[in-house]
């Protein structure tokens, strides 16, 4: 991302610039996709003035204009793919849930929606050859769903020779002879490094919420030149607060309007920053239905549009789940079994 001086940018001293670092800012690229209200706010200033420093980032960035397909190829190519550790959802998704896109797994409760953004906590941090990417996780936890005990559980559940190279790779042994997946001493180890690499955030509430995923945009921004940068935005739940908060057709609109910009603020986390966003979302059964599944997700037609992939987990028997991929650009519908079990999700 660039980070040149924004007092180059016209109308933008000292003080504006110190306005702007401060609310997450601070480079080009974040300006650039900024509307001018949002920077007017932000900034203190005026809009015409915002529109002017907007447009002189988009030149300085080099975005915002039109470019040739081979160039968007080009830049997609960049796009990670981080494992699901379930090998047929895996090949499901095209190789993995990506980078730069907002994935929404949605499920009636117990179908294993916490279980999946617990486990992508602990593959994002693994070697790429495992279908990591080497990264970190930040949690916005909304049900308070997060335990770092199930973290401790699935990494200690990753396969032997996944587990020595997670040791190397994270500093626990200095050397790949020493890597040894039956060392409980270095297990413990590495289990308290992987918490580590994991930001957890708890929202109160709707607006609590809000605050946090701007508040991603600049932990996401400053981890970059970090060893492990942050690659995975998990929200559990997504939908959750403003469910509870806004009551009624009366106050739809603005619960919609509100769940829009937190969306969209999600999804500047991925763009800017190469960040696979997984939101998890509450259902509502349908009464209208008399065939096929009433199972409904909450948030309408403008998280139906913002999601970039959905995908819907239900149960089946015993310890068996269900994931079916509703909604994807490129990829077929299909459904995938996968199990949740004590050592995280596996294969059938």
């Amino acid at each position: 991302m660039a980070t040149e001086d924004l007092e180059e940018l016209p109308g933008v001293g000292p003080a504006t610039a110190e306005k702007l670092r401060e609310n997450g800012f601070d480079g080009y690229q974040g300006i650039a996709v900024a509307s001018p209200a949002e920077l007017s706010n932000t900034a203190d200033i005026g809009e015409s003035s915002a529109a002017d420093i907007i447009n002189a980032a988009r030149d300085a960035a080099d975005i915002g204009g039109f470019e040739t397909g081979a160039t968007v190829l080009e830049r997609r190519e960049q796009i990670g793919k981080l494992t699901w550790s379930v090998d047929e959802v895996d090949d499901l998704l095209g190789g993995g849930i990506e980078t730069q896109s907002i994935t929404e797994v949605y499920g009636e409760f117990g179908a294993g929606k916490s279980q999946v953004t617990h486990q992508i906590s602990v593959t994002v941090q693994l070697p790429s050859e495992h279908g990591g990417l080497e990264g970190s996780a930040m949690f916005i936890d909304s049900e308070d769903t997060f335990r770092p005990e199930r973290i401790d559980q699935m990494v200690k559940g990753l396969a032997d020779e996944v587990l020595e190279d997670t040791m190397v790779l994270h500093g626990v042994v200095e050397e790949p002879e020493d890597a040894d997946a039956t060392d409980e001493a270095l297990l413990d180890d590495l289990v308290e490094v992987m918490l580590d690499n994991i930001h957890v955030a708890k929202a109160f509430n709707s607006n609590h919420q809000i605050l946090l995923a701007e508040q991603a945009q600049e932990l996401a921004s400053e981890s970059q030149d970090e060893e492990f940068p942050i690659r995975l935005l998990c929200v559990d739940s997504l939908t959750a607060h403003f469910r509870a908060e806004y009551v009624g057709r009366g106050e739809l609109a603005d619960r919609q309007q509100k769940l829009n910009k937190h969306l969209h603020d999600l999804m500047r986390v991925g763009d800017l920053h190469n960040t696979a966003v997984v939101v998890t979302n509450q259902v509502a059964s349908n009464p209208d239905s008399f065939f096929g599944d009433p199972t409904q997700p909450i948030g309408g037609n403008i998280l139906g549009h913002t999601s970039t992939f959905r995908i819907y987990l239900r149960k089946s028997k015993g310890d068996k789940r269900i994931v079916k991929l509703v909604d994807a650009p490129n990829l077929p519908d299909g459904e995938a079994v996968m199990r949740v079990e004590e050592d995280g999700l596996m294969n059938e």
